[in-house]
């Protein structure tokens, strides 16, 4: 199988939950400005959510260039990806309608965990399927970003239970790893 239908079904699911994200914001009763202040910490908290959830539609459009065929496990894996996806709206809202205490930072940086496992684990399934000299495992090499980000996030997560501000800041700093471009895909696609 191409890859076609699981980019079309994954990006999807994707704008499905950049929609739901923008959709918790609820419009304030007021006509003030004064009146978007309360917004404010659930406005922060899609932003960076929304920024993630486009870092990971970029990185996955990416990575399945790379892919000849569809396997089953690879399906699985994407399917595990699109799970751990689809929480960050529920984060998202938690996170922001409380004001980034700790149980919300710290739900938020599982989500992220866990999303950054599952992406993982649907890199090595599509290596895996490709064989050992295959375009992506070219790419990735050692990859130092993919192995940083899980440690900030689960850093973040253990510091969210002393001062939820410091874990959301790791947050935004591993989003701007990230958003940093990445050519490694670009330029083995074209060797």
């Amino acid at each position: 199988m191409h890859t076609n239908r699981l980019e079309a079904f994954s990006d999807g699911v994707i704008a499905i939950l950049i929609t739901i994200m923008v959709l918790e914001m609820k419009v304030p009763h007021g006509t003030e400005l004064s009146d978007l202040l309360p917004l404010f910490p659930i406005f922060l908290s899609y932003v960076l959510s929304f920024i993630y959830v486009g870092i990971y539609w970029n990185n996955h459009h990416h990575m399945l260039h790379t892919c000849r065929r569809v396997t089953g496990g690879i399906l699985w894996a994407n399917l595990h990806l699109l799970f751990w996806l689809s929480l960050i709206p529920f984060a998202t809202g938690w996170v922001g309608e409380n004001h980034f205490t700790s149980n919300p930072t710290a739900l938020y940086g599982l989500v992220l965990l866990m999303s950054a496992i599952a992406y993982y684990i649907l890199q090595q399934a599509i290596i895996r399927s490709q064989g050992p000299d295959s375009v992506l495992k070219k790419a990735v090499g050692n990859d130092l970003k993919g192995k940083i980000s899980p440690v900030m996030y689960f850093m973040a997560m253990v510091i969210a239970y002393v001062e939820p501000w410091i874990a959301m800041a790791l947050y935004v700093i591993a989003a701007l790893i990230w958003l940093i471009p990445d050519t490694r895909i670009e330029k083995a696609l074209h060797e």
